[in-house]
């Protein structure tokens, strides 16, 4: 897969990263590619439904399954602008997908090689995994996001 493809298709998770960013949330979104062609999107709802699930490429990988009848997809890559945490990690492993291919490190909570890399324990499934993609965009969405929010509290401590 080319590079110009990759960028292409981080574009549409970004896109996802700001509705998150939109409803309150961590600006981390998601897509799921299948035959060239978008079959499923996810954006973080954590804040919004009150859910620790709610992680974008959780809410991809159940869109995805459900647009293909199952929970094995094989010949799919997942796009996610931030990477994937142990919980996230776990899924993608374990839903079958053929890549996933991050922009921005976490080296708070990142499972993709930051902290740890979950993909290379030996599993009865492997991942391809491509990080940094459009990664000085992801992590300015990132970075500018939680500026906002630290701002926000310290007006509200002052009042």
């Amino acid at each position: 897969m080319q590079n110009d493809e990759h960028q292409y298709y981080m574009e549409e998770a970004l896109r996802m990263a700001e509705k998150a960013a939109a409803c309150g949330d961590i600006p981390a979104g998601a897509i799921i590619v299948h035959s060239g062609k978008i079959i499923a999107r996810g954006y973080n709802t954590r804040e919004a439904n009150e859910d620790a699930t709610g992680h974008a490429e959780i809410m991809a990988i159940r869109e995805a399954s459900s647009a293909l009848g199952s929970w094995r997809l094989l010949d799919c890559d997942l796009y996610v602008t931030l990477e994937p945490c142990l919980m996230c990690a776990g899924a993608i492993i374990q839903a079958r997908l053929r890549r996933v291919v991050f922009g921005a490190y976490d080296p708070k909570s990142g499972m993709a090689g930051s902290i740890a890399n979950v993909f290379d324990l030996p599993a009865n499934h492997h991942v391809e995994v491509i990080g940094g993609v459009l990664e000085e965009h992801c992590g300015d969405m990132l970075r500018t996001f939680f500026a906002k929010r630290r701002k926000e509290n310290a007006t509200d401590l002052k009042e």
